[in-house]
């Protein structure tokens, strides 16, 4: 699929450093509870690691108490893309960055309580946070 920021594969690497291109060009996931987001409650936007894209506001933030940054919708339908995912014998939905294509997490129907019923359960290696300012 063409995104509208591509880079090589050694671009990348060299932008992103090891661990945040082994999650998000690698489709790897960061161990639970290790991630720096897990814990931010300050307002603001969470945006692509990779590219800045626009992703997930701070309201739809919610303790899913599953290790990961978890929200229960994008901010935008436009924002993600959902692609099928069997990579460990079971079918999940995994979760891309619209813009370049970067592996944020996978999409869970068991946000229960949340105004949708999902739960996006995210890297943190994936996301960057950007508090809204006083």
């Amino acid at each position: 699929m063409a995104y509208e920021v591509s880079k090589t594969e050694e671009e990348w690497r060299a932008e992103l450093g090891e661990e945040k291109y082994a999650v998000l060009r690698q489709a790897g996931t960061e161990r639970a509870w290790t991630g720096e987001l897990l814990d931010e409650e300050r307002a603001g936007l969470y945006t692509c690691a990779a590219c800045g894209n626009e992703l997930f506001k701070s309201g739809t933030k919610f303790d899913s108490n599953c290790g990961w940054p978890s929200f229960y919708e994008s901010v935008r339908d436009d924002a993600v893309e959902l692609l099928e995912d069997n990579s460990l014998g079971i079918t999940r939905t995994e979760v891309r960055c619209a813009k370049c294509g970067g592996h944020l997490g996978h999409v869970f129907p068991d946000g229960f309580g949340t105004p949708t019923g999902n739960r996006y359960c995210m890297n943190s290696l994936s996301l960057e946070f950007k508090p809204e300012e006083d």
